[in-house]
């Protein structure tokens, strides 16, 4: 028994279509005498590789190559199955480094396989699905305080290259340690180089072991290109039918929408705007409408989705960001200009949005949050009308004061999520105007270490607010006496220093 028929339980005796290769062209091969095989269909060549039934016309059928063409030639047999394509599953995958087939890739031997799933299946309807409305910390604060992401949502991270989209991604994962969520990171026609930084960075920080990596770089046929997006999200149902949470990260689409327009322009298929077929919106559509939040009848679990897209200057107005912005719940932008300012993540409230909004935080967390999206767009715009500006009255400096201080809360350095509870800490004292008072050059030492030291001078207090996800009026009264004595040891370290 093959392996094909070991992994799609094909019987010894099985009668099956056999048709011959007619032309290979690009990947796309053009097969004759396959009657009655459907599209999402697998074949097999004689070679032994597999191909994905793409398309159809009157006599012929054509199926993409998975793997390298040369190893196809014309008047090859090819044999169909019935089985359409679907991808190992398990939890055996966690930690590991798989191609859009299910073969790891990390060169660590074999998977454990608990099953398959396939690769195409439809959403889950309406009446399958809850509300969404528990949080999902992403550990960057701007976006966990301005722009919530629920579990089970679709928040689309959108900007220039390399303006720090995949920095925000990998935050996300590296904040779920320890928290139960799955993470599968889709990477899609990026350079192995890049990947393997993304996979070092994982390592290093403990995050790998709650993670899957499925990995079609740009070396590899565009077919598994094309499958892997599809892959990692029947990966991630795998777990969510289980009643776990999942975090899927797609990165980006960009590029995935480009392989599917080289196919389609190799299959023979109209082309319309910016030259992809009429059915790049339903490409996405098909793909993203997998995630949600199921009904414990279903699972109980959630699939969060972080798409990823690449604009050209800034352009949020092109064909495929359009698609994308209309199909998922929200939008996260990236300003290219903000990132060269300094400031970064460099997210622009103006244009981001979370269509679940403020619902799904807890208390706590939107008891601080309130009004800093509003606040810190005024400051902004402040900012832009008095830069030529010198005589300012004593409200104008006070207001632009506040809002350095805010700017300089929201930074954030990659690879280094915060967690809840650190921001519900920091946001506090914002919010009761402590902070205007801070130096420049203690601001930075004030965020990178008060709740370590505040953790420190009384576990009980930051133990309290992970418990209940607030801070109570007496456990207000506790940081701030903790805010009172860290900069008390700084004006009397500094003292010291100077004597």
């Amino acid at each position: 028994m093959t392996q094909i028929q070991e992994q799609y339980k094909v019987p010894l005796l099985d009668v099956r279509e056999i048709g011959r290769v007619k032309d290979v062209r690009r990947g796309i091969a053009r097969i004759k005498g396959l009657q009655t095989c459907a599209y999402g269909q697998l074949v097999q060549f004689s070679a032994g590789m597999h191909g994905l039934v793409m398309g159809f016309d009157e006599k012929d059928v054509m199926a993409t190559i998975f793997g390298d063409e040369n190893g196809v030639s014309v008047g090859d047999e090819v044999l169909s199955y019935e089985a359409q394509a679907s991808i190992p599953v398990g939890e055996g995958f966690l930690g590991r480094v798989i191609s859009s087939l299910g073969d790891p890739l990390d060169g660590r031997g074999p998977v454990t396989v608990s099953g398959r799933s396939a690769i195409f299946r439809e959403a889950p309807g309406i009446m399958e699905r809850e509300p969404v409305m528990q949080q999902m910390p992403t550990g960057v604060k701007i976006i966990d305080l301005a722009i919530p992401v629920g579990r089970g949502q679709r928040e689309l991270i959108i900007g220039d290259r390399q303006t720090g989209k995949t920095s925000i991604c990998v935050d996300a994962i590296i904040n779920q340690k320890n928290t139960g969520v799955v993470c599968i990171y889709c990477w899609i026609g990026g350079p192995q180089a890049a990947l393997q930084r993304i996979i070092n960075s994982l390592n290093e920080r403990g995050a790998i072991e709650h993670t899957v990596i499925v990995a079609a770089a740009v070396g590899v046929s565009a077919a598994e290109q094309y499958l892997a997006p599809y892959s990692a999200a029947a990966l991630g149902e795998y777990f969510m039918s289980r009643g776990r949470d999942v975090l899927v990260v797609f990165d980006d689409l960009t590029k995935h929408a480009w392989v599917y327009r080289q196919m389609s322009l190799l299959l023979e298929r109209a082309s319309g705007r910016e030259a992809y077929p009429g059915d790049i919106f339903y490409l996405h559509s098909q793909l993203l409408e997998r995630a949600g939040r199921m009904t414990s009848g279903h699972g109980g679990g959630s699939m969060t989705f972080l798409p990823v897209v690449e604009t050209m200057q800034g352009d949020i107005t092109g064909y495929i960001q359009t698609n994308l912005i209309s199909i998922t719940d929200g939008q996260i932008y990236i300003s290219a200009p903000l990132f060269h300012e300094g400031f970064k993540p460099a997210i622009d409230l103006g244009l981001s949005v979370s269509r679940i909004g403020s619902r799904v935080q807890g208390p706590g967390i939107r008891r601080v949050s309130s009004g800093l999206r509003l606040e810190y767009s005024q400051y902004r715009e402040m900012l832009r009308m008095t830069k030529l500006r010198t005589n300012l009255s004593e409200e104008a400096l006070a207001r632009l004061r506040r809002g350095e201080v805010l700017q300089e809360l929201f930074k954030q350095s990659n690879f280094a999520p915060v967690s809840l509870e650190e921001q519900m800490v920091l946001f506090h004292l914002y919010q009761r105007n402590l902070l205007q008072g801070v130096s420049p050059q203690h601001m930075r030492r004030f965020i990178d270490n008060f709740f370590r030291f505040l953790t420190e001078y009384d576990m009980t207090v930051t133990t309290r607010i992970k418990e209940t996800q607030d801070i109570a009026p007496e456990t207000g009264e506790a940081v701030e006496k903790a805010f009172a004595v860290f900069f008390r040891d700084i004006r009397r370290n500094s003292q010291e220093a100077a004597a």
